[in-house]
């Protein structure tokens, strides 16, 4: 029994040895060797990184802050304000007047100048049938600057029983007050045609008399009125033809559609020789290419037949 004992220990000691069962342990129940962590410290070279940081943040902050004070100053400081008439300065203007003008900035009253919508004010004056444009400018503190250029009226526009002024572009303007001008009187182009039709009236107005004074200076100064409601006969009425003494008298000239230097280098030559063989020139036709009718109305009649009651 002792041997069998003894064997049994020994065989139990054999097989629960320590090394054996370090052997057979799982890897993982093994203990890892730690692992060393390394902290990095401040160094003298890390240093110049770490104050451009914090000097760009100071700049960006202090940069901000400017920016809001000075935008609190610009809209919101008395000394910005728009409070008075004088602080707006107006050039050009001659027929408009200082307060229609300074009444388009009513609503900018005790506001910043930097408020002041410039692009919407200067469309609502150019919007005004005298004004062709304007600029409108920013005066710092508190000052707005106006330039106008303001349109030409060349001639009277008969409209009813009142006469307009009328420039190039067919833009219709009201006579100022105590304001004398010298030009003739355009009708058929009312308010009633479109703006584009009205400046090619005009245009055709411009042309007869830059034609005229071509052949003959200072013609146009005899024009007293201009009928351009035809675009196929231009009406003119003139005074002072011939140069004689009943010559003072107006006379109705159709010119038709063009070619106005030769009618009216064939009206100037030959006025004086018609008037003597009709007498009292009253209109003339330069309508047709190889006929003049002095008087046509006249003629028209005196060519008509007459009629006779049957006995």
């Amino acid at each position: 029994m002792k041997a069998i004992t003894r064997g049994s220990a020994a065989a139990d000691a054999e097989t629960y040895r320590p090394e054996l069962i370090a052997d057979d342990e799982p890897r993982y129940l093994r203990r890892q060797k730690p692992v060393e962590i390394r902290r990095r410290k401040f160094s003298r070279q890390s240093w110049p990184f770490y104050r451009r940081v914090l000097l760009i943040s100071t700049v960006s902050v202090a940069g901000v802050s400017a920016l809001v004070v000075a935008g609190r100053f610009l809209l919101y400081s008395p000394q910005m304000l728009l409070t008075k008439p004088e602080q707006i300065e107006i050039a050009g203007n001659r027929f408009v007047g200082r307060e229609t003008i300074v009444n388009k900035f009513y609503l900018d009253r005790g506001r910043s100048v930097m408020r002041v919508p410039l692009e919407e004010r200067r469309a609502a004056l150019e919007a005004m049938p005298w004004v062709e444009q304007a600029s409108v400018e920013r005066i710092l503190p508190n000052r707005i600057r106006i330039g106008v250029t303001e349109r030409t009226p060349i001639a009277f526009l008969r409209s009813n029983n009142d006469l307009a002024l009328i420039d190039a572009h067919g833009v219709i303007l009201d006579r100022p007050a105590e304001q004398d001008f010298q030009f003739a009187i355009v009708t058929g182009v009312g308010e009633n045609l479109a703006r584009d039709e009205r400046e090619r009236r005009m245009q055709t107005y411009q042309e007869f008399l830059k034609d005229i004074d071509a052949i003959k200076s200072g013609s146009s100064d005899q024009v007293s009125e201009v009928d351009l409601s035809n675009p196929k006969d231009l009406r003119v009425v003139m005074t002072g033809l011939g140069g004689t003494v009943g010559a003072a008298q107006a006379v109705t000239i159709h010119f038709g559609q063009g070619d106005f230097t030769s009618k009216y280098r064939m009206l100037a030559d030959n006025f004086t020789m018609w008037q003597a063989n009709a007498g009292r020139v009253q209109s003339i036709d330069l309508r047709y290419m190889r006929q003049v009718v002095v008087n046509p109305e006249t003629s028209a009649a005196a060519a008509a037949p007459r009629k006779t009651k049957p006995r």
